[in-house]
């Protein structure tokens, strides 16, 4: 089969190959799915730049949607040609989606609606997951005020609809050029980061009372607008990233005062109540067709270096994806 692969970390044209590799064969309670897309995100990035090689070879990217093409032991039949999306693909394995096919725990490919695109598909299992158990961990937020950071990001994108569906009045970041794409999703007021005083104009915006919640892609940034005053009383402020490695004090006193909470999380280590919840409630949007899902950039799979230099660039508005 093609795929692409990296022997060692480095700069993505330095590291990153394409060629031939044996095709895996699906163990007992696998399938096997012949990818048609796989989705590239900053972990992604972050993870062949730097992370410790545990293996001697890393195929990357834990998203991507194909078909099922044969089943392992204990799998139905039934699964084989069943269109599918992927979670947790390359996750603690060696192998993940940037190749035609790969071969993992059949609970790990969910079934694609007709309806929705393969590269739709490559976009769910981190941005679209992170954005269902992010807005979820906020609790009710119907006729509520959210501040959505990054709401242009492929994260941010989905969880500005989510908030929408269910009540919430969005405000968003995002820098001049990407405004339009945060408002497309339904953001009610769009914030320039980078021209505005982000605080004043939330607190403004909010007559002074601050925001009920939070969905953080910065918390390096976001921890200095709590200190401002920014969200209100018992609100809760859900980070899933930060723009810095180092350590991130928090402003103790108003969130004392506040009773105000912080809930971290990383998509790929939920419970397995919170991940049956969260792919419970992404299946039935994506069945209601409720979801718009931006896709900003298709290459080759033989262009994987490009397609991960577009994502650490961060210039692509919308997913970036390989089609194989």
């Amino acid at each position: 089969m093609k795929a692409a692969w990296y022997e060692k970390n480095g700069d993505a044209g330095s590291v990153l190959e394409f060629g031939e590799m044996d095709q895996p064969v699906p163990e007992a309670g696998e399938v096997l799915v012949r990818l048609h897309a796989s989705g590239v995100n900053p972990v992604d990035v972050k993870a062949r730049k730097g992370w410790p090689m545990r293996v001697p070879r890393i195929i990357p990217h834990s998203d991507g949607a194909g078909i099922v093409e044969a089943v392992g032991k204990g799998v139905p039949n039934a699964r084989v040609g069943e269109r599918v999306w992927i979670w947790n693909g390359q996750w603690k394995r060696p192998f993940g989606t940037a190749a035609e096919y790969i071969a993992l725990p059949s609970a790990q490919a969910m079934r694609l609606p007709e309806r929705v695109t393969f590269a739709a598909g490559a976009c769910l299992g981190i941005p679209a997951l992170t954005a269902v158990h992010a807005v979820r961990s906020l609790g009710e937020v119907g006729g509520r005020t959210v501040l959505v950071t990054g709401a242009a990001s492929s994260v941010g994108h989905y969880a500005v609809q989510l908030l929408k569906i269910r009540g919430a009045r969005v405000i968003g970041t995002a820098s001049a050029a990407r405004q339009a794409h945060a408002r497309e999703a339904g953001a009610d007021f769009v914030v320039d980061y980078r021209a505005k005083d982000v605080a004043a104009v939330v607190k403004d915006l909010t007559r002074g009372a601050g925001v009920n919640g939070i969905v953080d892609i910065d918390i390096s940034s976001t921890v200095r607008l709590l200190a401002d005053g920014i969200m209100a009383a018992h609100g809760r402020h859900v980070v899933y990233g930060s723009n810095s490695a180092a350590d991130v004090p928090l402003p103790f006193s108003p969130m004392l005062q506040g009773n105000l909470s912080i809930a971290f999380m990383l998509v790929f280590e939920l419970t397995e109540a919170e991940r049956a919840a969260a792919l419970g409630e992404l299946q039935a949007l994506l069945q209601e067709n409720r979801l718009r899902h931006a896709v900003g950039a298709r290459l080759p799979l033989s262009a994987v270096a490009e397609a991960h230099e577009a994502v650490e660039a961060g210039r692509t508005v919308g997913n970036v994806v390989l089609d194989m």
